[in-house]
């Protein structure tokens, strides 16, 4: 005997459904569908239905989208099945991408080789200019904090406004990658051997961290934040693989449940 509606989901429904009884919202003949499913299908079948109810109902109270999981994986959007498949492709490379940068060593700085370094510096360079209002230190804090920075907006953009977690965790994989690209700069600045854009080294080639360790008095320090920085990099990398697979998860149960 149906709860709800096995088509529209509709209740209550007659009590006696024996033939002809049919739901009053859509007309389906209810001693029709009990015939043709068996007693696993019905379950499912309401289950489903249960679950898209729901949905629908999460959507229908904006309020519940300010709890946190509501923002973080926006449980009740629609999923458009073509924009889902090109996410779970980008997933997948973004995934095998940001394992191929975690091993890379900081020590060397074997990251700045990488594709992803250069619009990254891009972002650096922008952080000087911008920073330069703020005085002679803020301006060389200012080239990492404008790497950092850029990702940061991203994904808040696309988190809080496009209401799109999925995004969100890419800007987020973007922010962690960010961190391992700044990690050999930081790394380097006790012993310099890394290429800087005038083409020197150290503080000769204007290195960064040499000057701002050595006015904090953490110069000696500079690898141990150096390989703390990388580790933070490599955790936030992994923090944003999971994230959006884990609402790509969530993202094929609704589709599974809408067809």
């Amino acid at each position: 005997m149906f709860t709800l509606c096995p088509k529209c989901g509709h209740k209550p429904l007659p009590e006696n459904q024996a033939f002809p009884a049919a739901c009053p919202s859509c007309g389906v003949i209810l001693d029709k569908v009990t015939k043709s499913l068996d007693e696993r299908g019905i379950a499912d079948l309401v289950k489903m239905r249960h679950k898209s109810q729901r949905i629908k109902a999460t959507y229908a109270n904006p309020r519940k989208l300010t709890k946190p999981r509501a923002i973080l994986f926006n449980e009740s959007a629609d999923v458009d099945s073509a924009v889902f498949w090109c996410c779970v492709v980008l997933w997948f490379l973004f995934a095998i991408w940001g394992m191929n940068l975690l091993v890379q060593d900081y020590r060397t700085g074997q990251i700045g080789a990488s594709f992803i370094h250069r619009p990254l510096l891009i972002f650096h360079e922008a952080g000087h200019v911008i920073s330069r209002l703020f005085g002679n230190w803020m301006m060389v804090l200012g080239g990492t904090l404008g790497q950092l920075i850029m990702p940061a907006i991203l994904g808040s953009a696309l988190l809080f406004k496009n209401r799109d977690p999925f995004g969100a965790s890419i800007g987020l994989w973007l922010f962690g990658v960010s961190l391992l690209d700044v990690a050999p700069y930081m790394y380097d600045a006790l012993h310099p051997q890394l290429m800087l854009l005038s083409g020197m080294t150290g503080e000769e080639g204007g290195h960064d961290w040499i000057y701002l360790f050595s006015s904090l008095g953490l110069l000696a320090k500079a690898q141990v934040v150096g390989a703390v920085v990388h580790k933070l990099g490599a955790l936030t990398v992994i923090v944003a693989i999971a994230w959006g697979g884990w609402v790509l998860r969530l993202q094929h149960t609704r589709l599974c449940a809408g067809t």
